[in-house]
């Protein structure tokens, strides 16, 4: 009986042990969670609210700060979008909503290197990298905005318009000059007329 007790004593010690253990692995792995973000949020250009909320996003967290007046204001703007203070420069303020979002230059997805080691490759992007404010219409699918082309938009009309005037041209200067085989009337019977004879020869 004293060993039962005694089994039963020892089995329950090793389930508390093992549950405290367990909940000290997990505080530990918060401690470490914790000590994370709080280096990340010393990171200089790197917006600590977009790292430590970047698990989840509501509409209103994609919205921007209003319009930078004040060089405080566009100091936190730089730093929130990771951004230098020098080569910052929101959108015009032209009443679209914009806010206090970078005027980052149009570079399509399609003129950018195949070959670079991108963190989205499918976007050719990298990661917490700003990106222009209509990013969505240029991507690898879409339009290529800052296609370098081979000739120039001029040229090509001038071309078009060329070739569809010597074409258009030369049909109405030659509607007068008909090329075709030589051909006879279609003979058709009991229109009256008299095609063959059949007379007897002589």
């Amino acid at each position: 009986m004293q060993g039962l007790y005694t089994q039963a004593h020892d089995s329950t010690n090793r389930a508390t042990l093992t549950g405290i253990r367990s909940k000290f692995d997990q505080l530990v792995k918060m401690a470490k969670l914790v000590r994370l973000v709080q280096t990340s949020r010393r990171v200089q250009g790197l917006s600590s609210v977009i790292i430590s909320r970047s698990a989840g996003h509501w509409n209103k967290d994609w919205k921007p700060a209003p319009y930078p007046v004040t060089p405080e204001e566009r100091l936190a703007a730089a730093r929130k979008y990771g951004l230098r203070p020098d080569e910052y420069r929101p959108i015009p303020d032209d009443g679209l909503g914009a806010g206090d979002y970078p005027d980052v230059p149009l570079v399509s997805a399609e003129s950018r290197d195949p070959y670079y080691p991108w963190d989205h490759p499918e976007h050719r992007r990298d990661f917490m990298e700003p990106i222009h404010e209509d990013f969505d219409a240029h991507g690898l699918d879409r339009e290529n905005a800052s296609q370098k082309l081979r000739f120039s938009a001029t040229y090509q009309l001038l071309a078009f318009l060329g070739v569809m005037t010597a074409f258009v041209g030369s049909f109405y200067l030659l509607e007068n000059y008909k090329l075709h085989w030589p051909l006879l009337p279609k003979q058709f019977p009991g229109d009256g007329k008299v095609h063959f004879t059949f007379e007897k020869p002589e």
